[in-house]
């Protein structure tokens, strides 16, 4: 969902890392050179960018209480 901010294994600061991360990779940079270049040396840090799964986009997209909301004004007119 969120990006770390810490390397689970060693503690390395990675969660200022994503954005630059994902501009290297939107102009073409390779992911193993765009990792090298933003300073990741070792393969547990590089791990926490390689298999990030940026899901809070579309989790945004779902909004529990506009649900109940409708369930709600739903029942609302049946006795």
């Amino acid at each position: 969902m969120i990006i770390p901010i810490r390397c689970y294994t060693c503690g390395k600061v990675t969660g200022n890392l994503w954005e630059r991360y994902l501009d290297k990779l939107q102009s073409g940079v390779p992911e193993g050179e765009a990792l090298t270049a933003l300073g990741l040396i070792r393969f547990c840090c590089r791990r926490m960018l390689l298999t990030h799964v940026d899901l809070i986009e579309k989790l945004l997209n779902y909004n529990v209480l506009e649900k109940k909301d409708r369930e709600i004004a739903g029942t609302a007119g049946r006795p």
